[in-house]
């Protein structure tokens, strides 16, 4: 089968300062390596547009963007939280990150592919209502969601986050909206600090214990997610994947294999083959260990290829 692979020039001109983990060589490392397997060829590549401020609008509170416009430096950096920078690159990046998943949105939605994965950055899943944090701008996988629900009409859309850091910024968005489900994953007593209080009777978060391993994981998924989405029902599903929980990567202290993203891609292409007519968009979130993050990259996308 094909899929969307959707990215954008822009991404690779927004960083954050020398030796900042959210850097360039993270697309430059997922793009290589997807070249060089061969999943390239099973994807057809759209380049991102920008989203427009109707459709961040729904998601952001309309001074969030301003703010943001004003921000954008002309040269060198201007910081909107301690470890989260503007460069004169980063306004159009985000404009495009944002764009990404809405074009993923309307070719899956309207049928042209069953799967789309938006290789982005800046991410985007920290990122409030009303607040740019945790190297996140907009929220990427949220402005996707509600262009799902109040552009296209679907009634009911679920948000998969499988990042080591909660998604506190989808929560804040989404919480309370019973047109969404969001399930998610997340390393405990880790930044933002948050989640294991869940905002909403429509967020299923499960905390894991530091050092913990990818059985974990696998328990959170078929105790807790799947009972929940198989419940909701979901017309489309949304994933906020993020590779930061790997044992390689020094962002956290779990202790997650490739084969632990391989299965739960796995599972969520299981779900939505037979729930929402195999209806998934992808974007990425975090992951700064190159390696492990090109190589599980590669694996979340051969299951939702079914090249596994």
């Amino acid at each position: 089968m094909k899929a969307a692979y959707i990215t954008h020039p822009s991404f690779m001109r927004h960083e954050m300062g020398e030796h900042h983990p959210e850097c360039p060589e993270r697309l430059a490392a997922i793009a290589d390596r997807l070249l060089a397997r061969g999943v390239l060829d099973c994807m057809d590549e759209f380049e991102a547009p920008q989203a427009t401020f109707e459709q961040i609008d729904r998601a952001h509170e309309m001074r969030h963007y301003y703010e943001l416009k004003a921000a954008a430096p002309a040269e060198g950096y201007v910081n909107v939280d301690p470890d989260t920078a503007m460069n004169p690159h980063t306004w159009t990046a985000a404009l495009h990150a944002a764009g990404a998943t809405v074009l993923a949105t309307e070719l899956v939605g309207g049928g042209r592919y069953q799967r789309a994965f938006c290789a982005v950055r800046p991410p985007g899943h920290h990122a409030a209502r009303g607040q740019a944090m945790g190297f996140c701008f907009f929220n990427n996988v949220a402005i996707g969601v509600m262009h799902a629900l109040e552009a296209l009409g679907l009634q009911r859309v679920a948000l998969i986050d499988f990042d080591v850091h909660h998604g506190n910024g989808s929560e804040d968005i989404l919480a309370g909206d019973e047109r969404v489900l969001m399930v998610s994953t997340f390393q405990q007593r880790l930044y933002p600090f948050n989640g294991e209080e869940a905002l909403g009777p429509n967020m299923c978060n499960v905390g894991l214990p530091p050092y913990s391993d990818g059985a974990q994981l696998r328990a959170a998924v078929t105790e807790r997610w799947l009972p929940a989405l198989r419940a909701f029902a979901p017309q489309m599903l949304f994933v906020s994947a993020g590779f930061d929980a790997h044992r390689e990567d020094d962002m956290s202290h779990l202790g997650w294999r490739d084969e632990d993203y391989a299965w739960v891609s796995r599972e969520i292409t299981r779900f939505a083959d037979e729930a929402c007519e195999g209806r998934i968009v992808s974007t990425l979130e975090g992951g700064y260990h190159l390696p492990a993050l090109a190589r599980c990259v590669e694996l979340h996308l051969r299951a939702l290829l079914r090249l596994d």
